[in-house]
């Protein structure tokens, strides 16, 4: 069988337009096939345009999408089935917790994690086999009548998993792979209001062994970076650290980002090791400085954590990218304006200021939904910068403008200037960067919030 996975683009300028970073689920559930005996194309539109003379040539088409571009994905599935009377199997976030609205494009939703019940499923396909109903994870339609059979209660053991083999991406070019995508852990043990990744892979943390991601990590050449894709990259110290010493003794190459924790800074051995094994930027979800917003985000951090530990960052030399969440009930617009005034203050390397953005699977999606405060459900505009709920203390227009106002106020030409003079080549280019993506986002969304001034 020959099987063809998409991982679809949100086409609207975002705070990582300029970074084509591959998210893992196709290459990875690729190379699970590809190892049972199957022949395998991966497109990632975020890479190269999807081919449709091998999408002509599959039995199966896989898609994996997540919130903003579900519309993507459905509009890809619905296309592929009708003009090519492709089998379509569907899977990711979104689709997990709705996947009666996905099987109206789709002939299968893997629900949750997809490795063993992809196997399961293409091997059911190949056979001729009608009956689905021993497949965890898995949503289909049958006589007219939705099937959800039950989730695996077992997460995938990530040891078992295969190092995603990128030759199966249509486009892949290693020499031109600057950031190199690793994933060593699932899970988290707390539990963000507006965050889907508990539902979506449980609350306990799962480790993959430290000498599989060595075995990776070796192959990595100076001048590659390295980007962690686990939501807390130093969930447990001990094992992170573990880590880090090891990369030291093997004498890594590139250098490496992650997404961690503020409070995280408070363990300077850790900080020190992360500085030595080449750690050159950390990604924080600070969300917020105001103390009532972070309770309602159920943060479990203090403002003066967030300023300890973006001095400590700076300290040891690890550049810091704050990521802050505007738009929560107790936000009002002063608050948010402080929200500027503190990055600009703390010199934070880099920020996003992002809209609160009800994800389904979240419980702030249900609360909002039982409380009759979601505007739209144009899944495209759930990308963090399009406001797409009522707002407590503010209108939804109000809310909108006041994210421009965060990003022109943080990101301009006169600031990158600055840098320039100081020869701050890395500082200057962020902000012309950021200065560049703010003003063609802005000119994007004018009809958005043209729509939103009629409310």
């Amino acid at each position: 069988m020959k099987i063809v996975g998409i991982e679809p683009k949100n086409f609207k300028t975002h705070v990582f337009s300029a970074f084509k970073l591959p998210r893992l689920a196709m290459p990875l559930l690729g190379t699970i096939l590809k190892n049972k005996g199957y022949k395998v194309k991966i497109f990632l539109e975020e890479w190269t345009p999807i081919d449709e003379e091998v999408v002509k040539q599959a039995d199966v088409i896989m898609i994996s999408t997540i919130t903003s571009t579900a519309n993507r994905a459905y509009k890809l599935a619905n296309y592929y089935k009708r003009k090519y009377k492709k089998t379509i199997i569907m899977g990711g976030p979104h689709v997990s917790f709705l996947p009666e609205e996905a099987l109206l494009y789709a002939d299968f939703v893997i629900r949750g994690e997809g490795e063993r019940a992809i196997v399961k499923l293409i091997s059911c396909i190949e056979k001729g086999s009608s009956d689905f109903s021993s497949i965890e994870n898995l949503s289909y339609k049958k006589n007219g009548h939705f099937y959800h059979n039950s989730l695996n209660k077992n997460f995938i053991d990530l040891n078992t998993l295969p190092v995603p083999d990128f030759t199966l991406v249509e486009g892949f070019n290693p020499r031109k792979l600057k950031i190199y995508p690793i994933s060593t852990s699932r899970g988290c043990p707390y539990n963000c209001t507006f965050c889907a990744v508990v539902p979506m892979f449980g609350r306990g943390y799962r480790f993959r062994n430290k000498d599989l991601i060595l075995e990776e990590l070796k192959y990595i050449k100076k001048g590659q970076h390295v980007f962690f894709y686990d939501d807390n990259f130093v969930a447990n110290k001990e094992r992170t650290k573990e880590l880090l010493e090891e990369m030291i003794r093997m004498g890594f190459k590139g250098d490496w980002s992650a997404q961690v924790r503020i409070d995280s800074y408070k363990d300077k051995e850790l900080l020190k090791l992360m500085k030595r094994s080449k750690c050159v930027l950390v990604y924080v979800g600070l969300e917020s400085i105001n103390p009532d917003t972070l309770k309602f985000y159920k943060k479990g951090i203090t403002q003066k954590q967030i300023e300890e530990g973006i001095k400590a960052f700076h300290e040891y030399g690890i550049k810091v990218h704050g990521m802050f969440v505007i738009g929560a009930d107790t936000d009002t617009k002063e608050s948010i304006l402080a929200t500027l005034d503190f990055s600009k203050n703390m010199k934070l390397d880099s920020v996003q200021f992002l809209i609160l953005t009800p994800i389904p699977g979240t419980k702030l999606f249900q609360d909002f939904l039982n409380e009759g405060r979601i505007l739209s459900t144009n899944w495209d505009y759930y990308d963090g910068h399009h406001v797409v709920f009522y707002p407590k203390n503010m209108s939804p227009l109000e809310l909108q403008k006041m994210a421009f106002k965060l990003f022109e106020g943080f990101y301009s030409y006169k600031t990158a200037l600055k840098y320039l003079l100081k020869f701050d080549w890395m500082h200057a280019s962020i902000h012309f960067l950021g200065k560049k993506l703010t003003k063609k986002g802005e000119k994007e969304r004018k009809e958005f919030v043209e729509s939103l001034s009629k409310i």
